[in-house]
Formats: C-alpha cells, sequence, structure tokens
C-alpha cells in the first residue's frame, strides 16, 4: 500500500495504482500537514501583503489584488476560464494517472489546499468517475492548465466524467452520489491545474511503453540474427569492453544471452561470410543508444513525479516563493530524446524486417515463402513497417524546440512539453506495430533452419509465438497476424527474466532494467 505524499511513488508503481492492483491512501499525518499548510494559506489571504494566487489575480493579472470576499469566486473562475482544451478524450488510464500525480504532489504539503480537496479526488479514482479531459490545449508551462482545469471541473460539479462507460454531466453523477460540489477556498484552483501532471502522466507511459519495445527489439534481432545465419562476433564482451557505453554493453550482453548454446550458431561459425548488414551487426550501437535515451527520461521522469510543480510554494507564512516550479523543461527535453531513440528502433527494426525477405541467406527463401508467384508471401509486410518508420521520422522533431509566448508575455517561454509525451507515445505505439512485423518475418525464416534448434531462451519463444500463430505456407489474411504477434509484444510473456545481477554485470543492468 501507497501512501501519498510520504513515501517516493515509483514509475511501475503509479502504473499499478491507477490500473488498481495496489492501493494508495493518505496517512493521518499527512493529512495533518496538509492541513497546517492550509491553515497558513487561509492567514495569507486575510492580511495585507500580496501573495501571488492567494490574495491577487493569475498571469497577467498578478498585480491586481483580489479581496478575501471575492477568494471563492476568484478560485472557482480559474477553473472555468480556463478549460479551453480541444481534441479527443484522454484515454483512462492517462487520467488516472493525472488524478494520482497530482494527489501526491499536493500531498507534499507546500500547497495550501484543504485535504477535503484531496480527498474528493481520490473518490473519484475510487468510484472511477473520471473527468473527461481533452488531448489538446497546453503548451507545457504554467503547468498543464487547460488539461488539468477540465480534470478538476468535476470538483465544483462542471464538466463531463465518465461513469460506467458512459460520458455524463458531472452533476447527474454527483446527485446520484449525493454528493455537492466543492467550494474551493484560497490559492485551491491554482494549486489544482498549475503542474505538470498531463506531461508526466505521458512520460510515464512512455517510459513504460519504450522500455517493452527496447527489449523486444533486442529478442527480435536474436530471432533475426538466427533466422539469417548471422555471426555472434559483433556481441563479444572483449569487443565493447574497447568502446564502454553502458547501452551498447547492456544490449551485447542481452543478445549473447539470447543465442547462447545455440545449434544454428554453431552449424556456421565456420562460412567464408565476412561481416552482416548494419542491422544486424550494430544492433548494440542503435539499441543500445535508444537505451540511453530511455534511462534519461526514466530519471527525469523518477524525480518529476515526487516533486512539487504548483505555483506558489509555501513554505510556511512568513516564506512563499512564486518561481517556475511548473515549467514542463525538465521533462519535454527527455520527451524528445525518448521520442527520437524510440524511433530508431522502428527504423532498424523495419531494415532487418527487409532483409529477411529479400532472400540472400541460402536456406530462406525471398519473401519467405517457398512457392511464391502465385502467393504474394510476406511481401507487403515490410510496406506496412516502412510506413509507420516514415510516420514516425515526421513525428521526431522536437517538440521543445518551438516556444510561443502566452499570457500577454508574462509567460514569455514554454516547454510545449505535453505535445512532447503525445508524440512520444504515438511513436512508441507505432513501433511496437514495426517490432510485430519483425517478430513475424524473424520467425517465419528461423522455421527454414530446421531441424537445427536455437537456443533455449529462443525455442521457448519461438514455441509460444507458433501457439498463436502458425507457420505460413501460403497467402492468408496477415494482418491478423500483425495484431497477434502485437498482443504477444504487449503481454511480455516472450521476455526471459533478467539475469541475476553479478558484480561482474555490471551497474548497468540494474539501472537498464529496473523503473
Amino acid at each position: 500500500m501507497f501512501r501519498y505524499g510520504k513515501e517516493e511513488l515509483g514509475i511501475q508503481q503509479a502504473l499499478r495504482i491507477a490500473r488498481g492492483t495496489e492501493r494508495a491512501v493518505l496517512t493521518t499525518a499527512t493529512r495533518r500537514r496538509i492541513h497546517e499548510s492550509a491553515a497558513t494559506v487561509a492567514t495569507i489571504a486575510r492580511g495585507e501583503a500580496a501573495v501571488y494566487g492567494i490574495n491577487t489575480g493569475f498571469g497577467p493579472l498578478c498585480h491586481t489584488i483580489i479581496s478575501p470576499d471575492q477568494t471563492r469566486e476568484l478560485q472557482r473562475n480559474i477553473l472555468l476560464s480556463h478549460s479551453v482544451g480541444v481534441g479527443e478524450a484522454l484515454s483512462p488510464e492517462l487520467t488516472r494517472l493525472m488524478l494520482l500525480l497530482k494527489v501526491h504532489a499536493l500531498a507534499q504539503g507546500y500547497s495550501g489546499i484543504a485535504p477535503e480537496v484531496l480527498d474528493r479526488i481520490l473518490w473519484h479514482l475510487e468510484q472511477d468517475v473520471l473527468p473527461i479531459v481533452p488531448e489538446q490545449g497546453s503548451v507545457g508551462a504554467s503547468g498543464d492548465l487547460a488539461p488539468l482545469s477540465h480534470l478538476f471541473l468535476p470538483l465544483i460539479g462542471e464538466g463531463k466524467v465518465r461513469y460506467r462507460n458512459q460520458v455524463l454531466p458531472t452533476a447527474q453523477v454527483l446527485q446520484q452520489f449525493q454528493l455537492p460540489p466543492l467550494q474551493l477556498g484560497p490559492k485551491a484552483g491554482l494549486a489544482l491545474i498549475n503542474g505538470t501532471q498531463f506531461i508526466a502522466a505521458h512520460a510515464i507511459l512512455v517510459v513504460d511503453e519504450m522500455y517493452n519495445c527496447l527489449a523486444h527489439a533486442d529478442l527480435n534481432a536474436a530471432l533475426m540474427i538466427e533466422g539469417l545465419r548471422g555471426s555472434a562476433a559483433p556481441f563479444d564482451e572483449r569487443l565493447h569492453q574497447t568502446r564502454p557505453h553502458p547501452g551498447n554493453q547492456h544490449v551485447a550482453q542481452n543478445v549473447r544471452r539470447l543465442l547462447g548454446q545455440s545449434q544454428i550458431m554453431k552449424a556456421h561459425e565456420n562460412c567464408q561470410k565476412v561481416q552482416d548488414p548494419y542491422s544486424l551487426r550494430c544492433v548494440p550501437q542503435v539499441h543500445g543508444a535508444s537505451r540511453q535515451a530511455w534511462l534519461q527520461l526514466k530519471n527525469a521522469v523518477a524525480i518529476e513525479i515526487n516533486s512539487v510543480t504548483d505555483n506558489p510554494v509555501v513554505f510556511d507564512q512568513g516564506l512563499t516563493i512564486s518561481g517556475g516550479n511548473f515549467h514542463g523543461q525538465p521533462l519535454a527535453l527527455p520527451l524528445d530524446y525518448a521520442c527520437l531513440g524510440a524511433s530508431e528502433i522502428g527504423n532498424i527494426s523495419d531494415r532487418r524486417a527487409y532483409l529477411s525477405l529479400e532472400g540472400r541467406t541460402e536456406e530462406v527463401p525471398k519473401l519467405l515463402l517457398r512457392n511464391t508467384g502465385v502467393h504474394s508471401g510476406f511481401m507487403l509486410l515490410q510496406y506496412t513497417a516502412a510506413a509507420l518508420a516514415s510516420e514516425n521520422k515526421g513525428l521526431c522533431f522536437p517538440a521543445s524546440a518551438d516556444s510561443i509566448p502566452t499570457s500577454l508575455g508574462q509567460e514569455d517561454h514554454v516547454s510545449m512539453g505535453s505535445i512532447g509525451g503525445r508524440k512520444a507515445l504515438r511513436v512508441c505505439r507505432n513501433v511496437l506495430h514495426i517490432l510485430a512485423i519483425e517478430l513475424l518475418c524473424a520467425t517465419q525464416a528461423l522455421d527454414f533452419q530446421r531441424p537445427l534448434k536455437t537456443s533455449r531462451l529462443l525455442e521457448k519463444a519461438h514455441r509460444q509465438i507458433r501457439a498463436a500463430i502458425p507457420f505460413a505456407e501460403k497467402d492468408r489474411i496477415i494482418a491478423e497476424d500483425i495484431q497477434k504477434a502485437r498482443a504477444l509484444i504487449q503481454s511480455r510473456i516472450l521476455l526471459p527474466p533478467p539475469p541475476r545481477r553479478r558484480s561482474d554485470r555490471g551497474a548497468h543492468y540494474h539501472s537498464f532494467e529496473v523503473y
């Protein structure tokens, strides 16, 4: 059981909470800290000294003093006026992640928000009454203002929610539960909508889904090396000690393990082939670089989801600091880097799929089918991989390279991290399909090496694949095979468990396998 505001939240832990497999609560001690912070803000609101967001307006209106009797109206109005999102609604999983990340941030006790507001957010999570949040509208600067405003409209009885697979007006659902809308106190509205929870929720999914892509890319490469009788020499540990990038070393070690004790590899160890194409030979260098991009994002997300990202930050009655903790740049840059890293995994996977169709390997027929002519074989599979790889290239322009000033110039540099998060997630999901296509090609190529067997780990993966997708003797609707392969990759059942950590494996193994 996770304790909001008291323990460090892990990335996988956040996913478990969002998926309902782990409970999370507010402890009595945390509630006390939250209450004390809210009391501090209430005192400031009654005072004469101007403190941004507590007794002043917002953004370019930061110099406008708000009287105590206007405070509640101000906090309600900020949710209404900032709910300007457009586009498709976020998935339930992203919405749950945003809600729990906001609870954890507010529970740190630096936001001056009342405990009953957090209780209502937790009620939405526990009852699965999920706000409808449009995906577009944030520039990732003063926090994710537009999506967070939509996320918290239901607290004041506004907006719409998804409940029991229906989209309903919030007021109707609250009435069913006999719950009144909340009256927000000083700073509450600002604390709710200032923050990076939209960017961070997307980044959590990118970390998780990109990890799965990277792990299966290594598996695919090993299967393809076996299917096309590639060399194991490029994965030799001695080679990678001469250029010891941790990502390269990690991937080379993975592939060595996957190829261990292979009959196929033994059968051609004295062949005359000098070297393989880059898509096989440079797997450690290409996959390894993408691993490094993933690692940078993972480390940034681990910090961000345990941080205070609203504004101002309330330390005590005498110290309230208006700063820039809400700015999305710390995640925006790593998301763009990860987006590029994920795209490269798709690029090299497409090249290996193409390579398997060429008929270069004596045992493997062109287009991966013995009787072509009447049958087209796997030809069109690679078209889809090429289309997805090309789409990903267009998505790789870094969102963080752009900045359009907002808020009448008050917010004159913005991160666009929200766009980067959405793009990176889309690229990962395209790569998943490319990897599914390569998996079909690699498995088909491997079958032409029979009766020779590959390693124990790859034989196990092969059996699981063939239990779901039979060997292709002739043309069939291969889109169905792609979806089955994609489902196998999503399930992660093909992946061997990571080896036990030993000192001779190096610290990199822990870094690249745990998040």
